[in-house]
């Protein structure tokens, strides 16, 4: 069954659901209804965001089940928090909170003295 869409072929704006039908009885209930925020997400967006809920938010682990680095991760979660409507959290603020998350992971052993150096070069962190 096709995904329901969400923004209009013509304009891009917006759609609202006007209308639900059972699958089984076909009754059908003509209304407005409204989308969830995640259904105004792209089909990236929505795959990112369910990986990230599955990997319980752990940053390491959407890492390794996307193949991608921790700034592609960081990136994508921000679009998707920006298209949610939220904001983001500052550059300066995210390099720092990536760094003491080396560090821990650090001292909790999950990542070698080398790792380590190389994920702070990566943040910009010398």
């Amino acid at each position: 069954m096709p995904q329901v869409i969400s923004r209009c072929p013509v304009c891009g704006r917006r759609l609202k659901v006007v209308k639900l039908q059972c699958e089984h009885c076909e009754t059908a209930i003509e209304n407005e209804f409204t989308l969830s925020k995640f259904d105004y997400l792209t089909p990236e967006e929505l795959s990112f965001a369910e990986t990230f809920l599955l990997c319980r938010g752990n940053i390491k682990e959407v890492e390794k089940a996307l193949g991608i680095s921790y700034p592609t991760v960081r990136s994508r979660l921000d679009q998707v928090i920006a298209s949610l409507g939220g904001r983001s959290i500052p550059a300066e603020r995210q390099t720092s909170q990536r760094k003491r998350e080396i560090l821990d992971a650090l001292e909790r052993g999950e990542l070698t003295a080398q790792e380590a150096v190389e994920q702070l070069k990566e943040t910009g962190g010398d």
